[in-house]
């Protein structure tokens, strides 16, 4: 069992990574990847507890790409996230602040009390995002539930929305080549695009250096994702899976298993980096 797609607290997820990695060595995973938003600030404590555990490590990113859906691109298999990779997480994370501070700006019009350190407060450290505010409505009563934040006040175009700042998807795809990594597009329905428009947009996104697709995420069904992995297939695409594990936050998502909470097969891993068969068993 492995997980090609994770998330700690250097980004949205509720474990640090060293926590995350602990984890994983208890469910038994022999391969993991840590795949942050828009920030590598995680990968060095994990490659320590991978190596000190066990396990397989793969660095990672989940980059904001510029769409007017939602596009998130996955780098997996880092080797040097250093340079013009970190200047464009510097650039990232002060829009990412920009962004964080209208949204707290926009809750203050509402007539809601407080201020953005307790909102950093709940990040422990890592990059504020969406789900820290959805926390911090639920500490002060204001919804019930996490998903409630999100359905009624920080979905896209609700009360609290705002959009976020992402990169070019060929910037994107150079970085994470440049770094040594794939460029891999997550969970493919989050672009809201059909069926024949999604297949449309991956075979011109190849010619830009488009590395492969997540299939296999746990927001899709099973036959969904069956279809996705046929898709990336025609168009001679790499095919990932990940769980997008994110904590007790996100409880639908368990490390180590995608959609139909289906265990996430090391033929992945063996197959995005021709790795040889059984070697992460």
């Amino acid at each position: 069992m492995i997980d090609l797609h994770s998330h700690s607290t250097a980004s949205d997820g509720r474990l640090t990574p060293a926590k995350l990695v602990e984890q994983a060595a208890r469910r038994g995973l022999s391969v993991l990847a840590l795949t942050d938003h828009d920030t590598t600030a995680g990968l060095e404590e994990a490659q320590n507890a991978c190596r000190a555990a066990g396990i397989t490590f793969v660095p990672g990113i989940e980059w904001e790409v510029q769409h007017t859906g939602e596009f998130h691109l996955l780098g997996l298999g880092l080797q040097d996230w250093g340079g013009k990779f970190q200047e464009a997480v510097t650039i990232l994370q002060a829009l990412r602040e920009d962004r964080n501070r209208k949204i707290f700006s926009k809750m203050q019009q509402a007539g809601l009390r407080g201020h953005f350190e307790d909102i950093e407060e709940l990040a422990e450290g890592g990059v504020v995002g969406r789900p820290h505010f959805a926390r911090w409505l639920l500490a002060r009563g204001k919804v019930k539930t996490i998903q409630e934040a999100f359905t009624h006040f920080l979905g896209r175009g609700k009360l609290f929305w705002e959009p976020k700042a992402g990169l070019e998807l060929s910037q994107a795809v150079e970085l994470i080549h440049q770094a040594g990594g794939l460029a891999i597009v997550a969970h493919p329905f989050s672009l809201g695009l059909s069926w024949d428009a999604l297949k449309d947009q991956l075979a011109r996104w190849k010619i830009l250096g488009l590395d492969g697709l997540e299939a296999w995420h746990p927001a899709a069904t099973t036959a969904a994702c069956v279809r996705l992995e046929a898709l990336a297939r025609s168009l001679e695409l790499k095919v990932s899976a990940g769980s997008d594990f994110h904590g007790e936050n996100r409880p639908d998502r368990i490390l180590g298993q995608t959609a139909g909470r289906q265990p996430i097969s090391c033929r992945f891993y063996e197959e995005l980096f021709s790795v040889s068969e059984g070697l992460c068993r």
